[in-house]
């Protein structure tokens, strides 16, 4: 299923033209649609993640929200709404059911992505056996036959990286996923299991946000230059710290004097720093507030350049750049 950017946007598509130094700057943040695999399946830039959705009186509400305003894929994860006493394992993915049966149009306007692979209490599991219990789990929490992108969530030390492969392209063989991918890993990591899958791997998923710049520098980012494979960033607001005000100041002040320039809040220039990396990332929002995954969608007319992008960096980073 792939999915067409919807008006709002395709209306964002030609960058504002900027002059800076006596030359034209288009800009780098990419509004474009991000491949996810080789087989035509997209998604927008920015995507609903679902760590926190865990209110039935509002779960419709938010995901259609989502959906009405292009942030189609939306990510959630077996183990999404567990407390500490793990009984709320699959509670995420359940409600997001609900949702779609509910409302059985959306199916076919979202990208659907989940995750497994986080057995509490072990805590990791990636064997042939657990890995396809998890996912056919989630396909019946789910209410579905398919989900479009179904990502290993943490790695397992100890299940050998072509029995994972294996695993991942019996379910996709079988329809039961369309593509995969890995979340929370390391490039070696995504090169020991692309040597052993028989087609490409469809995204990363790392925290990366101007608070928290490592996959800028520990090949995360440039392994997916190198593949075509799409970022899946999450926390691009630093897990709300970039909103709430616990950062550290200069950052704020960067931000804010961005923001005042742009006509935008904060939290629009946070995320059209992410969108603006050459990989082209995925944002995921994952606020519990309508009206904040309309105002998510301000990044998309945010006008950043290099001097802009570096100063979040030295600014998010605390020192200035060699």
């Amino acid at each position: 299923m792939t999915v067409a950017p919807g008006t709002a946007f395709r209306s964002l598509e030609v960058l504002r033209p900027h002059v800076r130094y006596g030359r034209i700057d288009t800009g780098l943040v990419s509004i474009d649609p991000r491949p996810l695999g080789p087989n035509g399946l997209t998604a927008p830039p920015l995507a609903y993640g679902c760590w926190r959705f865990t209110d039935p009186a509002r779960a419709r509400t938010l995901i259609e929200t989502a959906v009405d305003h292009d942030l189609n894929l939306i990510d959630t994860a077996d183990v999404y709404g567990l407390d500490f006493g793990g009984t709320g394992f699959g509670s995420a993915e359940a409600l997001l059911g609900r949702v779609l049966a509910e409302a059985p149009g959306l199916r076919d306007r979202i990208v659907l992505a989940t995750k497994g692979g986080i057995d509490p209490g072990v805590p990791y599991d990636s064997s042939a056996a657990y890995l396809r219990t998890a996912c056919e789990a989630s396909l019946r929490r789910l209410g579905v036959e398919s989900v479009d992108l179904y990502q290993v969530h943490r790695i397992d030390h100890f299940t050998h990286p072509g029995e994972v492969a294996a695993t991942l392209a019996a379910l996709r063989h079988e329809g039961k996923v369309r593509e995969v991918g890995l979340s929370n890993t390391t490039p070696a990591q995504v090169e020991a299991l692309t040597a052993h899958l028989p087609f490409p791997l469809a995204t990363v998923q790392p925290e990366f946000s101007c608070l928290n710049l490592t996959p800028l520098r520990d090949g995360t980012l440039d392994r997916c230059l190198w593949d075509g494979t799409t970022p899946l960033a999450y926390s691009p607001l630093g897990g709300g710290r970039l909103t709430g005000g616990d950062a550290p100041a200069d950052l704020l002040a960067v931000l804010d004097r961005l923001a005042e320039r742009e006509g935008v809040d904060r939290a629009a220039v946070a995320l059209a720093f992410v969108l603006a990396h050459p990989s082209r990332p995925v944002a995921i929002v994952g606020t519990q507030t309508p009206e904040r995954v309309i105002a998510a969608t301000a990044a998309l007319r945010v006008h950043l350049d290099r001097a802009d992008v570096y100063a979040l960096i030295e600014a998010g980073q605390g020192h200035p750049l060699p």
